[in-house]
């Protein structure tokens, strides 16, 4: 799924930005999560992981994804096992996303695949994957960009913004994420 070219179908003027099938399956996906979904119990990860499964997604067993968490195209969506997307997490997967094996994705936090040309006239529409290593930790709030790779073991601190690559074992925080210091576990 790659976005219409927008100087042909002329988004910049309310044209649509992706084809009428596309648009289609994400209405029926949407109308699927808020009927069957949204409203269940924090307790029914299994059957939000079926409906996720049911429509594309990649879903790793043991993965917790809350009711109330947000996936936009759910065949751009991989999540390892054990993993969490938390409540009101919203997953904007305009592109692939992939998410490890044992993250915390946690509420609140934005992972937006999609943005804009900025010195296109028309205002393109742009996709690219975005990357989170196993047991990473994108905390509350936090923003991870188009492109954006979060590496193994790596944080992201609460309301903290990432566009660029984030390395393994290491905390950022702020906006712009700047390194903050490397996370070792303990034994």
């Amino acid at each position: 799924m790659t976005p219409l070219d927008a100087g042909k179908s002329g988004a910049l003027y309310g044209g649509p930005s992706f084809s009428l099938g596309n648009r289609a399956f994400r209405a029926l996906w949407q109308l699927t999560w808020l009927s069957l979904a949204s409203w269940t119990p924090p307790q029914a990860h299994f059957w939000r992981r079926l409906l996720l499964r049911m429509f594309g997604a990649r879903i790793g067993n043991g993965a917790r994804i809350y009711g109330s968490a947000r996936v936009w195209y759910p065949p751009y969506l991989n999540v390892g096992s054990y993993s969490c997307v938390g409540p009101r997490a919203n997953i904007y997967c305009m592109a692939m996303v992939t998410i490890g094996n044992f993250v915390t994705i946690s509420q609140d936090a934005e992972l937006c695949a999609g943005s804009h040309d900025l010195e296109s006239k028309e205002f393109q529409l742009q996709a690219r994957p975005i990357s989170i290593g196993d047991r990473a930790w994108i905390a509350a709030g936090a923003f991870v960009g188009p492109g954006a790779q979060v590496g193994e073991g790596a944080v992201l601190g609460a309301r903290s913004v990432a566009f660029k690559c984030i390395p393994d074992w290491e905390v950022h925080v702020g906006n712009p994420a700047s390194f903050l210091k490397k996370r070792v576990l303990r034994c």
